[in-house]
């Protein structure tokens, strides 16, 4: 097992960090009273606080190891992540959605299903997300367990039980809130850990030219024209010819589209922190605070994958090679960690480490309060137990954070099998948000649509993800948790992401065509019952008199307009 060897500060800066984490959670158990203070955080956050956790939320092992290993594996083409496949997105649940979700006092994602169709499609709901949040978890468990691995020597079985008593200690004491506080500071710390970082890395390839040459060669090496690497449209013609697999329609459609709206207007995990602001103005421009600094994480989080795949393409003066994993790939997913130890001194790699480790956490712990809440309100009390008391609901949500925990250590070694945790990663939600987001769409813009159609239209989308992903696999791959399952393969793809936009792309398009057919067919409700639920039938928001940095619509127009910029910059 490679290990990274830490000095005597190292620890003391982690150290630091997991006292102040646990202390964290320990001063806010007095003030966490009732179930809507352990899983929704009263509704008490002003919005600069929920624009930050909304963000940091995002910002969990997925992003800072996933990203960075898709940068290593793919290139510049995983930018599309966020200014094609998170801004965009952003921006409509803050002038859209947020008006729904908070103006509808709905606690929950699965909960405004209830309100708007009805409780069958709340509880179908219900059951994927809490699975998708076990597995996304599961995910930033994996990620956790590989670094305390590198970093102490331990087994992946003893650093995967490490890292979930950690979580359930501080979830288990402050519920969202102290999550959601420690998001921010996690936020703080990536940005303090990976600026260096990305300083240090640029410095050493020389600069963009140097970095833009040696990803030519790179890219020469695998058969790629050679701006492949660098630039992020210029190559997607056809997918034989970027190391994405992906041509632009199944990059715009895929991930642009299905994938990218259907993660950021449906999954409560993000849904969550923008609804526990102190009102309806913050709630909306949570998601737009969000998306100033996250068009530019890119330059944080992908450009370390990409300068350690030019350090492995040509050395320099540094040495730098990522570690072989059984099958013979590279394991992408120690891209970070590979890098902090190879540029960081000692304290400056303590920093670094520290924030590898908030994100890990913050992944896990986002993930685990979405399910206790999910599970707590749109299971247990729905189904299970009505009529409780507060108190047994507050019970209820910490016991249900100790279930959650366990069986996402299950989930994190499945994730074992992908080589790159995005990959994974963008699977669950082709299967959960991607059929999700068309019952959305239908259910806010077509007041047609029925109960009957949302229910029907989510199972068809998601057997038509299950069938998709059965009867397809990546180049390469053995036949089970990656595809193929079914007992044929009808088609080939030329990478993990490139199936999953396909995945998503099919979900999505049945869905929303069993939907319209079963509305079609059956009784919608009348009008007057769904005020506040579809947009034609509710009340706008007023803002006149607001300065236009507190308005929505002056908002939204400057990010989309910045995000426009960096895809001309670097077509």
């Amino acid at each position: 097992m490679h290990t990274i060897h830490l000095g005597a500060i190292d620890y003391l800066i982690l150290g630091l960090y997991f006292a102040f984490v646990l202390g964290i959670g320990a001063a806010l158990r007095r003030s966490t009273r009732s179930s809507s203070d352990f899983l929704l955080s009263g509704r008490s956050l002003p919005a600069w606080v929920a624009g930050l956790a909304f963000l940091s939320a995002n910002l969990g092992a997925q992003e800072v190891i996933g990203m960075a290993a898709s940068g290593a594996k793919y290139g510049i083409a995983t930018s599309h992540f966020y200014w094609i496949g998170a801004v965009p997105a952003m921006v409509f649940v803050g002038v859209f959605m947020m008006p729904f979700y908070y103006g509808s006092r709905a606690r929950s994602v699965p909960e405004y299903l209830k309100l708007r169709f009805d409780e069958k499609t709340r509880g179908f709901n219900a059951i994927s997300f809490a699975a998708m949040t076990v597995v996304s978890s599961g995910i930033s468990m994996y990620a956790m367990g590989l670094l305390l691995g590198v970093l102490l020597g331990w087994s992946f079985t003893v650093s995967v039980l490490v890292s979930a008593v950690i979580v359930l200690l501080y979830i288990f004491l402050g519920g969202l809130t102290s999550a959601i506080y420690n998001e921010v500071l996690q936020f703080f710390l990536i940005v303090a850990g990976f600026i260096p970082l990305v300083y240090l890395g640029m410095q050493d390839v020389g600069g963009w030219a140097g970095l833009t040459d040696r990803l030519a060669l790179a890219a020469t090496q695998h058969g790629f024209a050679p701006g492949a690497y660098t630039q992020s449209w210029r190559h997607l013609g056809d997918a034989s010819s970027n190391p994405m697999g992906v041509e632009w329609l199944g990059m715009t459609m895929g991930l642009g589209f299905v994938l990218s709206f259907g993660y950021w207007t449906t999954d409560f995990l993000v849904v969550q922190r923008a609804m526990a602001a102190d009102s309806m103005s913050a709630a909306r421009r949570t998601p737009l605070i969000a998306a100033f600094p996250k068009m530019l994480f890119p330059a944080l989080v992908i450009l370390p994958g990409m300068i350690a795949l030019a350090l492995t393409t040509k050395a320099g003066v540094t040495q730098f090679a990522l570690p072989i994993k059984a099958d013979g790939t590279p394991n992408y997913d120690l891209t970070i960690p590979m890098m902090l130890a190879h540029y960081f001194p000692p304290g400056m790699l303590g920093l670094g480490l520290t924030a590898l480790m908030a994100s890990f956490m913050s992944g896990m712990a986002g993930n685990v309060t979405a399910f206790n809440t999910v599970w707590t309100y749109d299971i247990y009390q729905a189904y299970l137990r009505r009529g409780a008391s507060d108190q047994h609901y507050l019970w209820m949500g910490r016991a249900s954070t100790i279930v959650g925990i366990a069986l996402s250590m299950a989930t994190a070694y499945a994730t074992t099998q992908f080589n790159n945790i995005m990959d994974m990663l963008q699977l669950v939600f082709a299967f959960v948000n991607a059929p999700l987001f068309a019952t959305f769409l239908l259910g806010m813009f077509w007041r047609r649509t029925t109960g009957h159609g949302a229910f029907w239209g989510l199972v068809a989308g998601t057997l038509a993800a299950a069938v998709h992903h059965g009867l397809s696999l990546p180049l390469g791959s053995a036949v089970g948790i990656k595809g193929g399952w079914l007992g044929t393969v009808l088609v080939s793809y030329p990478s993990e992401m490139a199936q999953n936009f396909r995945t998503a792309t099919w979900a999505w398009g049945t869905c929303f065509v069993v939907t319209i057919l079963v509305s079609l067919v059956t009784r919608a409700r009348p009008d007057e019952e769904l005020r506040g639920l579809v947009y034609a039938l509710t009340d706008r928001p007023v803002e006149a008199g607001e300065p236009w940095y507190r308005r929505v619509g002056p908002l939204a127009l400057l990010v989309l307009g910045m995000t426009l910029v960096l895809n001309i910059v670097f077509f």
